[in-house]
């Protein structure tokens, strides 16, 4: 093996020894003030495009929920929560009756 051949080894077995995961030293200051997307959905549903085009003021759609059933609540298109509609100060909100564990989460990703 060549003088070259072994540093290159000897930086491979660096990188790969700080590779290890430091559990507990976890800084989430870090990603703190990173935007995400807080969507909320009422309901789902399928229409036609000849039904959509004839869409206008005043029409009603269908949902896939019934009423009384908890929304969903999506963050960066993952479904974090379950939750009802409220109106603080004569605003919409949202108060979560349900939050997604992690664990959960993966294993729908799976």
């Amino acid at each position: 093996m060549s003088e070259e051949e072994a540093a290159q080894m000897a930086a491979f077995e660096n990188l790969e020894d700080d590779a290890e995961p430091h559990h507990g030293d976890v800084n989430l200051e870090l990603i703190q003030d990173v935007p995400v997307t807080l969507a909320m959905e009422v309901g789902r549903t399928e229409i036609s495009i000849r039904n959509l085009l004839q869409l206008n003021q005043g029409s009603v759609v269908e949902l896939d929920r019934t009423a009384g059933e908890p929304l969903d609540v999506y963050v960066n298109g993952t479904l974090v929560a379950h939750g009802e509609v409220v109106v603080v100060n004569e605003k919409f909100g949202i108060r979560l009756t349900d939050v997604i564990s992690p664990s959960e989460r993966i294993k729908k990703l799976q």
